[in-house]
């Protein structure tokens, strides 16, 4: 018995539309975590943002307060176990 899925298979192609998730405003209470903790002073890592705040992805926040105007400059660090993470501040 031969099976030819392929030809048997149809689709109505759909025009691509945007993938991404909408943009969480400044307003958004992780974005406003991570700006404050910013603020003060204090550099932040992905894992100290889901410690401190919950927050899984800090790479995401900080995309959508670089896109609202924000200069935040990044760095690599290197923990304690020898792996290599980002590391934010102002």
């Amino acid at each position: 018995m031969s099976f030819h899925f392929a030809s048997q298979l149809t689709m109505d192609f759909v025009e691509p539309t945007e993938t991404h998730h909408p943009i969480k405003p400044i307003g958004s209470k992780q974005c406003q975590q991570v700006l404050s903790h910013l603020q003060s002073g204090k550099p932040i890592t992905a894992l100290e943002a889901l410690r401190l705040y919950g927050i899984f992805r800090l790479a995401s926040r900080i995309h959508d307060l670089k896109k609202a105007g924000l200069i935040i400059q990044s760095r690599d660090i290197q923990t304690e176990n020898g792996k290599k993470v980002a590391q934010y501040y102002l």
